[in-house]
């Protein structure tokens, strides 16, 4: 699934390639906008929020995406089709001869941008804001103090940004067994160094590296039962299906204790 970072690099992508062009034909695959139409509106802007996308048109409407495991979004250039085998769910004609074609996207709204709070207000501040509020992430975190550690960090509704990737690095790299009770543990240098390494990623390490070695990019993260990098301990790891937040988990328990 596509981290804050991802979006936050998509967002800027989209927005230097189709901002203020206007929309002359569109179509929508999606059974909730099958009858939607933006023609005539010019693409203000395209916003990251936390993993959620917004592209705002001159009409005061947002389209809402969000990618989860499958979705993507691209500019074709004039004359170009997407193959027949992919599931395209919006495809936007531009006034310059292009398509904005969104491919099987999961999630996909029109709201008012005025009303955009219904499908982002739920989220916790957002990493990569330039209004992030550290101190009312912190309070968010610890609002159920006994949450495991990575569920808490996943939860989008305390803090919004963090996928699988970066909350089990971040707990290795802040020595936090991913299971210790949230409660326990010093958010506030964690919520910086994440805030960092977001801002970080967006800027020049679209790999995610964590190591600071290309070659081996991350400390734990996909490396189950592989020598921990810094003590040797094999990395532990527990499939999705087990741990309560049903996600997968991967921790070195020499180092996170």
């Amino acid at each position: 699934m596509a981290e804050g970072d991802s979006i936050a690099r998509l967002a800027a992508r989209l927005h230097a390639a189709t901002a203020g062009r206007t929309i002359v034909a569109g179509t929508f695959r999606h059974p909730r906008l099958a009858l939607a139409d933006l023609t005539g509106q010019r693409i203000e802007a395209w916003l990251p929020r936390g993993k959620h996308l917004l592209m705002r048109t001159s009409a005061g409407l947002t389209l809402h995406s969000h990618l989860r495991m499958s979705g993507s979004w691209s500019v074709l250039g004039p004359g170009k089709r997407l193959p027949r085998s992919v599931e395209a769910r919006v495809l936007l004609r531009l006034d310059d001869g292009r398509t904005l074609a969104g491919v099987a996207l999961p999630v996909l709204d029109l709201v008012r941008t005025r009303d955009e709070a219904r499908v982002v207000g739920h989220l916790g501040p957002d990493l990569l804001a330039d209004d992030f509020d550290a101190d009312r992430a912190a309070r968010r975190l610890r609002a159920e103090p006994d949450t495991a550690a990575v569920a808490a960090l996943l939860d989008q509704r305390r803090v919004a940004g963090l996928g699988n990737l970066w909350a089990g690095e971040l707990c290795f790299l802040h020595r936090v067994e991913p299971w210790r009770a949230i409660g326990t543990v010093d958010v506030g240098p964690l919520l910086d160094d994440a805030r960092a390494r977001l801002r970080e990623a967006v800027a020049g390490n679209p790999r995610q590296v964590t190591t600071g070695d290309p070659r081996r990019p991350h400390w734990v993260y996909g490396r189950a039962r592989r020598p921990c990098y810094r003590c040797g301990t094999p990395v532990s790891f527990r499939p999705a299906a087990r741990p309560p937040h049903g996600r997968e988990t991967w921790w070195c328990p020499g180092c996170q204790r």
